[in-house]
């Protein structure tokens, strides 16, 4: 692999590391350079947003999930005939699952994936509410851990040049060159919802951000000292066999639209490396999977936005509920609850799902579950043969309000290791479950 690249991080989240690494990325393209771009850790949507600003697919990295050779393999896909690789980091540098669980390197966090490439970090302090103190920050990350360099620093959310001065002026006397600095009120607020940021195929105005985005790093960002950082990183023989999880089918209906959009690009990819076609459907259109299909897939996303519009697509459901005769239907997430009997909304109104499986799901109860899981199949099913432990996460407000009487999919335990519980749902040819599969334990 001949790309150079770098990790965008910083020191907690909420710093302003998805807008740096957008306005980056946003920026060097302009300047004709081909940028490749990846997401440490189980997100959906930053990657989306890179793609969108880079031109080309965006892959996740996620050191607690994926063993070494997929790192790799993902690393060198994402790099291929770009010029530099930029990963986006998640939460704080060295955040991740509790230390000592596990492998070591396999924390899940973004200091992980420095040491595993050899990728000097770029990181972004908020400096809102401090001056000379972020030189102390600075001077700890950078000596938390000798395998992980720290190769320059973005100030965020700077009050004015004299606060910038103060800051930079305490930041200079630790060798560690300052590569941008941006004003509180240049930084662009990208529109959320309760699961992050509303997708890139929803942004009303995705063009005019990316020039904006664009813009500001040309004005406040040392573009060519950002470049210089980046460095060769250390990727092992692509050729080892990197592990992903199999197809469901050698056809795969798969829900595709605005309530199903949670698909992580590397899955797609390795079901289509082994032989597989996809053929996507849209729930909300009122579209059934297609009948020469020999598996469904009805990913994430946010179907608790769209519930009327699924509860009244007679066709889609009718299809569906044919279609699970005879092949196999798997759910994850929002999936897992357009299978159910019933979904509530924010306001508590009940809305009739497909009853596929017997469960019930609440948007209006909400509780945030989030964290790494390991599943254990209890069942052959479209994630792999009974006993195959996979590894992903839970990431939803939605709660059960009635488990219903299936069999249970999965036995989780979290990312530390200890037992969760038996969950999700199995009943003939349907199965489901909140767990996002990410690859093979």
């Amino acid at each position: 692999m001949t790309a150079r690249g770098l990790i965008v991080a910083a020191p907690h989240s909420g710093a302003g590391k998805t807008t740096v690494t957008l306005a980056l990325v946003a920026a060097l393209k302009r300047r004709g350079i081909a940028v490749g771009t990846a997401k440490a850790g189980p997100d959906y949507i930053d990657p989306a947003f890179h793609a969108a600003v880079s031109g080309r697919a965006s892959v996740n990295l996620d050191s607690w999930a994926m063993q070494d050779a997929l790192l790799d393999a993902l690393a060198a896909q994402t790099a291929d005939g770009a010029d530099i690789l930029v990963i986006e980091g998640v939460m704080g540098l060295f955040d991740g699952a509790a230390d000592g669980a596990g492998t070591p390197g396999r924390r899940g966090a973004t200091a992980d994936l420095a040491a595993h490439f050899h990728a000097p970090v770029v990181l972004v302090v908020d400096v809102a509410r401090q001056a000379q103190s972020a030189a102390a920050l600075v001077r700890g990350f950078a000596m938390h851990d000798p395998a992980v360099r720290i190769a320059g620093v973005i100030l965020n959310r700077v009050g004015s040049e004299r606060h910038r001065a103060l800051v930079a002026g305490a930041i200079a006397a630790l060798d560690i060159p300052i590569l941008g600095a941006l004003p509180r009120e240049a930084t662009l607020a990208l529109p959320e919802r309760h699961l992050g940021l509303v997708a890139a195929c929803e942004h009303p105005d995705l063009a005019v951000l990316i020039d904006r985005l664009a813009e500001m790093a040309e004005r406040y960002f040392d573009l060519d000292g950002i470049t210089a950082c980046a460095a060769p990183l250390k990727v092992a023989d692509a050729s080892r066999k990197a592990r992903a999880l199999p197809p469901p089918g050698q056809r795969i209906a798969l829900a595709s639209d605005r309530a199903f959009t949670f698909v992580y690009p590397h899955v797609i990819d390795a079901w289509r490396n082994a032989g597989a076609e996809i053929l996507p459907f849209s729930p909300l259109a009122n579209e059934p999977p297609s009948e020469s299909a020999d598996s469904c897939w009805l990913p994430g996303g946010y179907p608790e936005l769209h519930a009327d519009a699924l509860s009244g697509a007679r066709r889609f459901g009718e299809g569906l509920r044919r279609f699970a005769e005879t092949r196999p239907v798997h759910g994850e997430c929002g999936g897992y609850m357009v299978l159910g009997e019933s979904l509530e909304d924010s306001t508590g109104r009940r809305v009739a799902m497909t009853g596929l499986l017997g469960h019930a799901t609440s948007f209006a109860k909400r509780k945030l579950h989030l964290g790494y899981r390991t599943a254990r199949l209890l069942a052959d099913d479209p994630l792999g043969v009974r006993g195959s432990l996979i590894r992903g996460h839970e990431f939803h407000y939605a709660s059960l309000t009635c488990a219903g009487d299936d069999e249970p999919f999965a036995e989780l335990a979290d990312g530390e290791g200890r037992i969760l519980e038996r969950t999700g749902g199995r009943r003939g040819w349907v199965t489901g479950t909140f767990f996002h599969a990410i690859a093979p334990a």
